[in-house]
């Protein structure tokens, strides 16, 4: 079971009468610094071929695909789920499951180089993280779910691309900035989770492994602070600003992270699970659970035990 993922309200499906064909439907909105593409398919199809002369956003919206990418293995490719690709590589795509009453719809936002090394340049400049990294884009980082944020932040340009007003060049040109910072944002997080941050002397780093090697404990924002020897307040500011959460969010995601190792274990019972994942009230842990996993811990473990 994966975790639950932030949908993007999907836009109109077009007119039957406008379709130009089944594959790859395309519609396209044009703006100073990005190109908004939705894309529809209505049947079944096999190893489609798109490529952007531009970095390109893409996001799922209806439906699913099958998508080969670099030399790694296909993957599946849903709703809540967003796959960042560098300019001139080819994708090739399944549309297993596509029919006319059941059709995919897909988003690809391809963004202007100018505009992304602007932004990133903006945020070395005025916004430098802790440690000896910078802003960047990872392109080797680039599949992920959607979290809150940053589903709204994609909500949100479609909306602008797609409005009629005279203002929503300079709206989207905002919002195309928070897009970045979200992706960067997102890229750090699972970075941090799969243990892959290039730099491994940065203070948040640091406090990672010390929250896993501590899960069992009441981790405090001040226990944390004191780790990293910053203040409250600083440290705040800089763990929110590079991952897009806060830390205590960080830490009970990772509680749940080992939660679920756990319970892979057919003889543990979900409130020893919650015990040594450092939930004092099974209560509140079979909640957080459901809430960050879409389904309780005995379901979890009982779809994942072989």
């Amino acid at each position: 079971m994966t975790p639950t993922r932030a949908l993007i309200p999907p836009p109109q499906l077009s007119h039957e009468n406008s379709l130009k064909t089944l594959v790859e439907n395309r519609t396209v909105y044009t703006l100073d610094a990005c190109e908004l593409n939705l894309f529809e398919t209505y049947e079944n199809s096999q190893l489609v071929p798109l490529r952007f002369s531009d970095f390109v956003v893409t996001s799922m919206l209806r439906g699913k695909k099958i998508m080969h990418l670099f030399d790694d293995p296909a993957f599946e490719y849903l709703p809540g789920e967003t796959v960042v690709i560098p300019s001139n590589v080819e994708m090739k795509i399944d549309f297993p499951e596509a029919e006319f009453q059941n059709p995919t719809q897909c988003l690809a936002l391809a963004i202007d180089q100018q505009k992304i090394d602007r932004t990133i340049e903006l945020l070395n400049e005025r916004y430098p993280k802790e440690g000896s990294s910078m802003w960047q884009l990872d392109h080797q980082n680039y599949f992920f779910y959607n979290n809150v944020e940053l589903a709204a932040t994609i909500g949100k340009l479609i909306h602008e691309c797609m409005s009629t007003s005279v203002a929503k060049d300079i709206l989207a040109d905002l919002t195309l900035q928070e897009l970045l910072i979200r992706i960067i944002q997102t890229q750090t997080a699972k970075s941090l989770e799969r243990d892959q941050l290039s730099d491994n002397h940065h203070p948040i780093a640091q406090v990672v492994a010390f929250i896993r090697a501590n899960i069992r404990e009441s981790l405090t924002l001040k226990i944390l602070s004191d780790r990293a020897c910053m203040s409250a307040s600083s440290f705040y500011r800089v763990f929110k600003r590079e991952t897009g959460m806060s830390p205590i969010d960080f830490v009970l995601h990772e509680k749940i992270r080992h939660a679920k190792k756990l319970l892979r274990d057919p003889y543990l019972q979900v409130n020893e699970v919650g015990y040594m994942a450092g939930f004092d009230d099974p209560n509140y842990f079979i909640r957080l659970f459901k809430k960050q996993e879409g389904i309780t811990p005995k379901q979890f473990q009982a779809l994942n035990v072989g």
